[in-house]
């Protein structure tokens, strides 16, 4: 029997190749996001259900659930991106807090929300996956930040769902080539650096990722919650 699973942010990159991969598996997946564009052409792609959400705003998560099924049996909360790249170069104590709080709002807040909104709906049995980053473990800002304070939260939030037999973990991925995570702002020297740095000697793909969250979201991984997966190529190790 196919399940359903929700992708946020699902209409580019890390989000639309989990979508892809579970659509293969012939899963039904209802992928989210702000813009019309990516999610359409996500749909006409992959088959996927689409809805238009800004998952930092409580009310606009109100209205999605009128979109979604009663039951969710994956809920993978990718949707997010370093704020940073976007901000407007004031540097006065008011942007600085505009810009802090938007990158935890993108990447820790939606998460929390966007699972609150749906606890309810969220299958017995069924998992949560939290697309965090390698940057909760760097000097990285208030991006970095807001990926560690993700992967806090998870370990709550696994021993609640826990009680029903929801898993909840965070994968954390290394620099993953093909998005628009950079936005076109990657020096290539800096491309080569991240890349030397792995053991493997290449840059992760956003396929890497989906793999990844699918055996996450699978029944050979039952007893797996409150971790964090780093999925890097070894560009950090750990024990």
């Amino acid at each position: 029997m196919a399940r359903t699973i929700l992708v946020t942010g699902g209409g580019t990159g890390i989000g639309r190749a989990i979508a892809r991969h579970f659509a293969a598996e012939g899963e039904r997946v209802i992928v989210t996001g702000r813009r019309p564009g990516p999610l359409k052409e996500a749909a006409a792609e992959i088959g996927v259900g689409t809805a238009i959400c800004d998952h930092t705003d409580p009310a606009a998560l109100t209205r999605l659930l009128d979109d979604l099924p009663a039951s969710i049996d994956v809920l993978v909360n990718n949707a997010g991106g370093n704020i940073a790249f976007d901000a407007d170069g004031r540097t006065d104590l008011a942007s600085y807090a505009r810009d802090f709080r938007a990158n935890l709002d993108a990447n820790l807040v939606s998460a929390a929300l966007t699972t609150k909104a749906v606890e309810d709906r969220l299958a017995a049995g069924g998992a949560v996956v939290h697309i965090g980053s390698i940057a909760a473990e760097q000097a990285a800002g208030s991006y970095g930040a807001a990926k560690a304070g993700l992967a806090n939260w998870n370990i709550d939030l696994a021993h609640a769902l826990g009680r029903r037999g929801i898993t909840a973990n965070v994968v954390a991925p290394g620099y993953i080539a093909d998005t628009e995570f950079f936005r076109d702002q990657l020096p290539d020297e800096r491309r080569k650096q991240l890349v030397a740095a792995t053991a493997t000697g290449r840059a992760g793909v956003p396929s890497d990722i989906a793999g990844t969250v699918a055996f996450l979201a699978s029944p050979a991984a039952r007893h797996i919650t409150g971790q964090v997966l780093h999925v890097n190529g070894g560009a950090r190790a750990t024990r």
